[in-house]
C-alpha cells in the first residue's frame, strides 16, 4: 500500500492526509474495527467523546505493535447543553478522554460543534489554548464552525484552529469556507466524505469516472477530496472496504473528473446531510 501523505499544520505538526474514522462504531466493535485498520496501513484515527469507543479505540492503538510516534489520534470535545463550559469542566472532559485512549496526549483535540446560541465556545477556546500549550494535545482546532464563528475566534484569540473538520463531499463542497480555511492557514477535514450513503457514490456522473479508471466510486471521491487538499477520514468497519478505502494513490483524477465532480455541488446549499450548525444544540 503506497504510504498516506501528510499535511502541515498551521503549528508545524505532520497529520496524515487520510485517516480512519469511527463515527457510529459501537465500542465493543472499534478495538477490532481499529485494529484491522492500523493493520491496513492506517495511521490516523479520528474518535470523539460522544461517539463512545473511545476506549475501544485506545484498546487497539494499544495493541497494534504501532510506535505511539506514528500514530495521529484526534478526538473531540462533546461540549453538550448539559452543563456550562468553563475551565474545568473542559480539562476534566479532556482528561476523561486520555483516560479513556489509555494516552498520555492526543494529536488533535477539536470542539465538536460550535452552538452558537450558547456563547461558550469562546471560553472554551481559551483552555484549549492552555492544552496547546501544555503539549497534552499537539494541535487544537474546531468541529463544524461556520465563517462567522472562525472570525469570532480571531477577534479573541491569538491562536489559530489548526483544523476545522466539516461535513464534506461533492454534493456539499462548502467552496467558500475551504477559500477561507486557506487564506488563514487552517486544515480542511471532510466528515462524511462519501456522503453517508449511496446517493453520491450511484450518480453516473461518479460511475463513469470509477470506469474509466477501474476503480470503486468510492475511490473516485476520496481522490477529488484528496487532489482539493481535503484530509478526509471514510468509515467502515468491512475489511475490505477499509482496505479499499486506503488504496487511493496509485491514480490521479484528470482535470476533467475534478470539473465533473465540482459541478455535482453547484447550487448544492440543500444537500448538507448532517445537522446546521447554525442551529444544532442537541
Amino acid at each position: 500500500m503506497n504510504q498516506v501523505p501528510t499535511t502541515k499544520l498551521n503549528n508545524g505538526t505532520l497529520m496524515p492526509q487520510l485517516g480512519y474514522g469511527v463515527w457510529q462504531v459501537p465500542d465493543d466493535e472499534a478495538e477490532q474495527a481499529v485494529a484491522t485498520a492500523l493493520e491496513a496501513g492506517y495511521r490516523s484515527v479520528d474518535t470523539a467523546a460522544v461517539y463512545g469507543n473511545e476506549a475501544g479505540t485506545g484498546r487497539a492503538v494499544a495493541g497494534s505493535g504501532v510506535p505511539r510516534g506514528e500514530l495521529f489520534v484526534t478526538t473531540k470535545l462533546w461540549n453538550g447543553p448539559s452543563q456550562a463550559w468553563g475551565r474545568d469542566e473542559v480539562l476534566r472532559a479532556f482528561d476523561d478522554s486520555l483516560g479513556k485512549l489509555g494516552l498520555d496526549h492526543v494529536d488533535l483535540y477539536l470542539i465538536h460543534w460550535p452552538r452558537p446560541m450558547r456563547e461558550d465556545f469562546l471560553a472554551i477556546w481559551k483552555t484549549f489554548e492552555e492544552l496547546a500549550e501544555s503539549g497534552r494535545a499537539k494541535a487544537v482546532g474546531v468541529s463544524n464552525f461556520r465563517p462567522a464563528d472562525l472570525d469570532r475566534l480571531a477577534a479573541e484569540s491569538p491562536l489559530v484552529p489548526a483544523v476545522n473538520q466539516i461535513e464534506l463531499h461533492p454534493l456539499f463542497p462548502q467552496t467558500e469556507l475551504r477559500a477561507l480555511h486557506a487564506e488563514r492557514g487552517i486544515v480542511t477535514e471532510a466528515w462524511s466524505p462519501l456522503g453517508q450513503g449511496k446517493e453520491l457514490l450511484a450518480l453516473p456522473e461518479v460511475a463513469a469516472i470509477a470506469a474509466r479508471h477501474e476503480r470503486s466510486a468510492a475511490q473516485v471521491v476520496l481522490r477529488w477530496h484528496l487532489q482539493h487538499g481535503n484530509v478526509v477520514i471514510p468509515k467502515s468497519v468491512t475489511p475490505a472496504r477499509i482496505r479499499e478505502n486506503l488504496d487511493v494513490f496509485g491514480f490521479e483524477l484528470d482535470a476533467a473528473d475534478v470539473a465533473a465532480l465540482d459541478a455535482l455541488g453547484a447550487g448544492a446549499a440543500g444537500r448538507r446531510i448532517g445537522p446546521d450548525p447554525s442551529v444544532f444544540d442537541v
